[in-house]
C-alpha cells in the first residue's frame, strides 16, 4: 500500500514549482525557501492540513539519563 496519496504529491509538486519560480516561502519567517527538502516538507504540511493521506511527523524523543 502507498505511504502517501495522490493530493500529498500534488501538493509537494506544487510547493516545488513556487521554490523554482521563487515565490515559496516559510511559515513564521516568510523567508524564501531555496531547499528542495524544505520544498517538500512545506508540501506535505500543507497535504497533511488539507486531509490528505500522509504519515505522522516524526517527533523528537527526549533522551533521559
Amino acid at each position: 500500500m502507498a505511504k502517501y496519496g495522490k493530493k500529498a504529491a500534488e501538493e509537494v509538486e506544487k510547493a516545488m514549482r513556487e521554490r523554482k519560480k521563487g515565490t515559496l516561502k516559510s511559515g513564521k519567517s516568510g523567508k524564501k525557501v531555496k531547499s528542495k527538502k524544505q520544498a517538500v516538507a512545506i508540501g506535505l504540511s500543507k497535504a497533511r492540513k488539507k486531509g490528505a493521506k500522509v504519515p505522522k511527523k516524526k517527533s523528537s524523543k527526549k533522551k533521559s539519563d
